[in-house]
């Protein structure tokens, strides 16, 4: 639908689309041009900047009429609203999603073409360091929920013209701004043109989880896979390290989470972290982070299973077990305490940040201790779940600590009914669901550079390499 020389008209049909009037933020502002032409502004309140606003307001109205006499589309472009981002349009469903954006549409009676300017501002918090991604030294701001403030973080650490921010709008209704970002002489072409169409041929309303929705419309998973196949940040500086390494990064908007991709199991075990400390230290802490991942996974359900099978241990190991069971037995008091831990877990989360340690108190100790005290635990379970408790906490990505805690209690549950047959199916189903996993479409295979082995990139995983051995891969 284009506009037409009579405003009248061009006011109905933009009346007929945007609900002027009846929603009280969006706004529909008559004015006068030089005393002579008749103008209609719209835009949203809330998102326009009053400042400019009223500097643009005071430029029009003072226009003489001889200024308007020729061209006043271009004249005003060009001469009058000395604002940066100004462009004309001639469609009225362009000036739709523009304003709805939070641009600013002004339209002039007897010209069919009028002018947008992005005089926008989004409410915004400042980039404070995420919680989920601290480090005891570097850089303390994060990603926010504005996707122009992301895209400047993420500028200000790649100062290369070969940094490309492709911006695109999925959804019907939310019409989400989502950005594909790229090193243009370091992506893979290929997977980059399947990224750009998998998002072109997204059909949704809207992306109501913002980077999460848009993650599962790209990515066809079994709901039974908890691993992770693409990884979130809020961390500029994490996000810059990946596009470095040939990464595209997608940012949405309203969510302060990037989603980085291609990725294999073991970009999900490394952190910002490792490379703030030095070398050796950096490496000790990653080594330690391994052991707490393994602990997380495998110490309770071994535990049980040895346990139940003393011929297994050797003589050195036999004082492990209980001297005196409990009434409930170790299997059931395991998966309790593992519910216990996830539920402790996602009271924290609706806990008021002043009341979370009073709460891991209550949960951590007190009922614990009187578990104990009243006969329904041993204090060993206790001790091994809460161990590992320790080593999911360690895990440095939330998705795929959570997709240790699935298998934790596979292995558990399976182990408890099964013993030793049980433990070994466990650990089959887990390699199985692993080993099948897929990493988004790179060749790749998720477990690699362990299956298909490669030592050399190996090396990388398992020791903090020095950054300039790892940057001068990246040179032009």
């Amino acid at each position: 639908m284009k506009l037409t020389k009579d405003l009248k008209q061009n006011k109905e049909r933009i009346k007929g689309r945007l609900p002027i009037k009846k929603s009280f933020d969006v706004i529909g502002r008559e004015l006068v041009l030089g005393q002579k032409l008749d103008a209609y502004l719209i835009f949203i309140d809330g998102f326009a900047k009053d400042d400019i606003m009223l500097w643009i307001l005071k430029v029009l109205q003072s226009l003489s009429p001889e200024e308007l006499s020729v061209n006043v589309i271009s004249s005003l472009m060009k001469q009058k609203i000395g604002y940066i981002e100004v462009e004309s349009f001639s469609d009225i469903k362009q000036m739709e999603s523009m304003v709805l954006a939070g641009a600013v549409a002004l339209i002039i009676d007897g010209q069919e073409q009028g002018l947008l300017i992005d005089a926008r501002e989004y409410p915004v918090r400042s980039p404070e360091e995420p919680e989920l991604e601290k480090v005891s030294r570097g850089s303390r701001d994060g990603l926010v929920e504005t996707v122009i403030f992301n895209t400047a973080l993420i500028r200000r650490r790649l100062r290369d013209p070969n940094l490309i921010f492709e911006i695109k709008s999925v959804g019907k209704r939310s019409k989400s701004d989502v950005v594909i970002a790229y090193l243009r002489d370091l992506a893979d072409e290929k997977l980059l043109k399947e990224v750009q169409d998998k998002i072109d041929q997204i059909d949704v309303g809207s992306l109501v989880m913002a980077e999460k929705t848009l993650e599962e419309l790209l990515i066809k998973k079994h709901w039974y896979n908890p691993l992770p196949t693409v990884r979130f940040t809020e961390r500029p500086d994490v996000v810059a390290a990946h596009l470095m390494e040939g990464h595209i990064a997608i940012i949405v908007d309203t969510s302060p989470s990037v989603m980085l991709l291609p990725v294999t199991i073991f970009h999900f075990t490394q952190h910002a972290e490792d490379y703030y400390q030095n070398i050796s230290v950096g490496t000790y802490i990653r080594w330690i982070r391994f052991l707490g991942m393994l602990a997380a996974l495998y110490l309770p359900p071994l535990w049980l299973l040895l346990v139940n099978n003393k011929e297994l241990l050797p003589e050195f190991l036999q004082f492990l077990g209980p001297k005196e069971p409990g009434i409930i037995p170790l299997f059931l008091q395991l998966i309790i305490l593992e519910f216990g831990l996830d539920l402790l877990r996602i009271s924290s989360i609706h806990t008021p940040s002043a009341l979370t340690t009073s709460l891991g108190i209550i949960g951590g100790l007190l009922l614990s201790e009187l578990a104990i005290t009243v006969g329904l635990f041993v204090p060993e379970t206790v001790l091994y779940m809460a161990a590992a408790g320790i080593g999911t906490f360690a895990t440095p990505n939330m998705e795929f600590a959570m997709a240790i805690r699935i298998f934790r209690l596979l292995f558990l549950i399976l182990t408890g009914f099964l013993d030793l047959w049980g433990f070994i199916g466990a650990f089959l189903i887990m390699f199985i669901i692993t080993i099948t996993t897929k990493s988004f479409k790179n060749g790749k295979a998720y477990t690699w550079p362990l299956i298909p082995f490669n030592a050399k990139a190996l090396a990388h995983i398992l020791f903090r390499m020095p950054i300039p051995k790892i940057g001068g891969q990246n040179k032009k």
